[in-house]
């Protein structure tokens, strides 16, 4: 395994006082791709928000370490500046904010420099470009009145102009027809590829991981990782469901 970038130890996290996830461990290399893979209710969701700092999300126990530094007890907004970006299952919308200013501030936020309007403007239209959206999208506000495919390239446009260390994302391929998918794993691939970021994708499909190469795989059920494997395990769930492991 390449260097620890995300090194998760003995997670214990609850919502509202219901016990989600029991004693998870999970290390993430730079520059890998893990898939955390479950069926509804698993907590796979809960993993990902715990480890953003969402306050709705008890850390009971055990720790989070990201590039060396411990996030547990992290707010979100520091989180994110440390390289860690999160693709919504459902992205919110925000009426009064175009998605170009969104992205924008988002960046210079992160970044903690100001970008000229002429630059900015420049890395952005390619990569819409890249996810085939039109740029007229930059002027709309985020997320309003998009369709549930316009939502997913909008998340995983902000993703090719923020360039995180790590991506964790969250159900990505959830409700897309196959063109759709097709579009953002294109994007997830310009990523890897500009980047070497790592990859954390929570899902319960396999649609999004066909082009993308797996390095480990690890099944949630009730909470708890139940097995651990590489990328074949992705196809041993695609053929035979999680029955066994239920």
């Amino acid at each position: 395994m390449s260097e620890a970038l995300l090194r998760i130890q003995d997670l214990n996290v609850s919502v509202e006082d219901n016990h989600i996830l029991h004693g998870l461990n999970i290390e993430i290399g730079k520059g890998e791709t893990h898939v955390i893979m479950g069926p509804n209710g698993a907590g796979k969701s809960t993993l990902g928000q715990a480890i953003m700092g969402n306050p709705r999300y008890s850390i009971d126990s055990g720790s989070i370490v990201f590039d060396g530094a411990d996030i547990t007890a992290e707010a979100t907004d520091k989180i994110a500046k440390k390289g860690i970006f999160m693709s919504f299952q459902n992205p919110l919308e925000v009426p009064g904010i175009s998605l170009r200013n969104f992205i924008k501030n988002a960046v210079e936020e992160c970044t903690g420099e100001r970008m000229r309007l002429w630059d900015f403007k420049k890395k952005l239209d390619a990569a819409m470009n890249v996810l085939s959206m039109d740029t007229e999208y930059g002027d709309r506000d985020l997320n309003v009145g998009f369709s549930g495919g316009e939502k997913k390239k909008a998340e995983i446009l902000q993703l090719l102009m923020l360039k995180p260390k790590l991506a964790i994302l969250d159900e990505t391929d959830s409700g897309l027809d196959v063109d759709a998918v097709r579009t953002v794993s294109k994007g997830i691939e310009h990523y890897r590829k500009e980047t070497d970021g790592a990859l954390l994708i929570i899902t319960h499909s396999t649609r999004i991981l066909e082009s993308l190469s797996v390095d480990r795989t690890h099944i949630l059920v009730d909470g708890k990782i139940v097995k651990t494997g590489d990328g074949s395990l992705v196809d041993e769930i695609n053929e035979n469901g999680y029955e066994k492991y239920l």
